[in-house]
């Protein structure tokens, strides 16, 4: 199903989901392994689209900022919330998250529409 909002000038855009997560490494991690599993990590999310169609875009990154609480950001969008339900279960999304699963330490999620 396909929503759409008027925007200040009537036109017509469809409405989307921005799917932001951030993962926190463990803190006992070096930070060349913190950057290999960064790099696994955003090498098996970023070739998830052809397999799950419905990610219309997807990108993720580790955070420059040593300074700062949170080290990856996935950064993606979706037609609507059941798409990112779906994305979540799909089996080739678990078989990428998994790369994060011994180093994790914290996880936080936001999902809006835009």
């Amino acid at each position: 199903m396909h929503r759409y909002k008027c925007t200040i000038n009537h036109y017509k855009e469809q409405i989307m989901i921005k799917h932001i997560v951030l993962f926190k490494l463990k803190e006992t991690i070096s930070a060349e392994t913190k950057a290999e599993v960064a790099a696994q990590f955003k090498k098996a999310i970023e070739a998830l689209p052809p397999v799950i169609k419905t990610i219309r875009n997807i990108r993720v990154a580790q955070n420059i900022n040593a300074e700062e609480k949170w080290d990856i950001c996935l950064d993606s969008d979706f037609d609507s919330l059941e798409d990112v339900k779906a994305y979540a279960i799909h089996p080739a999304h678990l078989a990428a998250a998994s790369i994060l699963k011994e180093y994790k330490q914290d996880r936080a999620c936001v999902d809006y529409e835009y």
